[in-house]
């Protein structure tokens, strides 16, 4: 359920206006556990690995269905991404085509996945999962495993394996469930979908072993450790000031990542998730980064999204620097990723 986030629902104050909202909150985590408990999802014809989250907003899923998909492809696999398309008009199935798609009819997510693999958007994630087992079969395509970007929540498809993302810094907010507060369902409930979770966080935020339980809870899975860094070229970050802007689900994070990495912010501006900027909302970045002699900064879903563009528009994808990132673990953690990853698809080739 995407919705714009609430600044209070991570506040360190309790907010009143999440204590009475309570009671629709409970009404929504009741519809996610029926829903789950009524529904008998399709299982495909190939191993299917989730990448979900147990919030609404950014938590990093789309880096880590890349990093998923690389661990897989050492493997001897070929992944195949599947999309809600968050954001765009096509509700699919339909195979990404980055020649002619736009963020306005796929969502912004699925074009960078699709820059990496091939890639199905379906709001039906069943059908999803048929079109590309069809697609397969006629050679439209080659497949041997699906990754499943976000649908922890979503009972319409089998997964093999089910990978949750957490925002270590952010955690669970105020631990309420949506509309009071950012959890898609209760806690407890998601947890038990999960085989392990990631926890996604800056460099500076590592936690130790013995302060996972405090922002895990009791999660009996494994827990693994991934920080957010830079691939490519990001030599423009420091010579001269940032104008940065972002609508991811947590840009405070995206910003955090750019001055961490020696940038010096002079100016962010901020949006919506998956919101496409308005040619006034362009120009005034294009005016800000001009009166500050700065480089504009952004995220590559914001790139994504002025594929096609032209005016002010236009003229922001042609002069921003989109910062491309990948996931580094902590100790052994990708590697152990790795193993979960093989172990999941022996076991269901075994069936």
């Amino acid at each position: 359920m995407p919705v714009e986030e609430p600044r209070w629902w991570y506040a360190e104050r309790a907010s009143s206006l999440g204590r009475l909202l309570d009671p629709i909150g409970s009404i929504v985590g009741w519809i996610a556990e029926r829903r789950w408990h009524s529904t008998d999802g399709y299982r495909a014809n190939r191993p299917v690995i989730c990448i979900g989250n147990f919030t609404a907003g950014g938590t990093g899923k789309t880096p880590l269905a890349l990093e998923v998909a690389r661990i897989l492809r050492l493997a001897g696999e070929t992944p195949v991404f599947l999309s809600r398309g968050y954001g765009g008009s096509l509700r699919g199935p339909h195979l990404v085509n980055l020649a002619t798609d736009t963020a306005a009819e796929v969502g912004d997510e699925v074009l960078l996945l699709a820059k990496q693999g091939v890639a199905f958007v379906a709001r039906d994630r069943a059908a999803g999962a048929k079109a590309i087992e069809v697609a397969i079969e006629r050679g439209d395509c080659a497949g041997t495993v699906i990754i499943m970007d976000d649908g922890l929540q979503n009972p319409s498809l089998v997964k093999d394996l089910t990978l949750a993302v957490v925002d270590g810094r952010r955690g669970f907010g105020n631990g309420r469930i949506i509309p009071a507060g950012p959890l898609r369902a209760a806690l407890n409930f998601q947890m038990k979908l999960a085989d392990a979770i990631i926890i996604n966080q800056p460099a500076a935020a590592h936690h130790d072993d013995a302060d996972r339980p405090t922002l895990i809870g009791n999660f009996a899975g494994p827990i693994l450790e991934a920080t957010p860094s830079p691939v490519g070229e990001h030599a423009w970050l420091t010579p001269k000031p940032l104008v940065a802007f972002a609508g991811i689900g947590n840009p405070a994070r995206f910003y955090e990542l750019l001055r961490n990495l020696g940038g010096h912010v002079v100016a962010e501006v901020s949006f919506a998730d998956h919101r496409r900027l308005k040619e006034s909302e362009a120009t005034r970045i294009l005016e800000l980064a001009a009166s500050h002699g700065a480089v504009i900064a952004t995220t590559e879903k914001d790139i994504a999204r002025l594929r096609g563009l032209g005016g002010a528009r236009g003229r922001l994808r042609e002069e921003a620097h989109a910062l491309a990132i990948q996931l580094t673990w902590r100790h052994d953690d990708g590697a152990y990723l790795a193993s979960l990853l093989s172990d999941a698809l022996k076991r269901r080739r075994q069936r």
